[in-house]
């Protein structure tokens, strides 16, 4: 299709778009570049005024990456994972409170020091519950300050 397809575009009920040949506004003139994207159509006003035509927002993305919108979509969909923190005979309590503080964001001395004492206790003690990229990372960040974690998935939600 190396044109445009001219013709009667009906706006409203009491108005139609018939571009003649020659006419500066006609939508038949010249090559269509952009051939599989239509032109959107929106009409204005109550029957005076005609209507009015637009090009179609499109959201370009980069290939190889997702848009905001995907991004926060997906993170809704996943599955949830749990980061386990278990119990060790070599780091002191209070190290082990720092670097709950240092590697989980928002974490607040009171929470930290209540997972602390839940591993202590109990052998482990679930940190967070998030997507499985930053449950990974977490343990990552974890395990590198020395901690022994670890993560599985989570069957209740998040």
């Amino acid at each position: 299709m190396d044109t445009a397809i001219c013709g009667r575009i009906a706006l409203s009920p009491n108005q139609v778009f018939s571009p003649k040949s020659g006419d500066k506004h006609s939508l038949c003139r010249g090559t269509w570049i952009n051939r599989g994207i239509l032109m959107a159509l929106s009409a204005t006003g109550s029957g005076k005024g005609g209507g009015l035509l637009e090009r179609p927002i499109i959201e370009k993305t980069t290939p190889g990456r997702e848009s905001e919108f995907d991004l926060r979509k997906k993170r809704k969909m996943a599955p949830p994972y749990r980061v386990i923190l278990h119990n060790d005979n070599y780091n002191k309590r209070e190290y082990v409170v720092q670097v709950l503080m240092k590697v989980i964001p928002g974490m607040t001395v009171d929470n930290a020091v209540n997972i602390m004492q839940e591993a202590h206790y109990n052998g482990l003690s679930v940190v967070i519950i998030c997507t499985q990229a930053d449950a990974e990372e977490h343990c990552m960040q974890l395990r590198g300050n020395g901690l022994l974690s670890s993560i599985e998935p989570s069957s209740g939600g998040c």
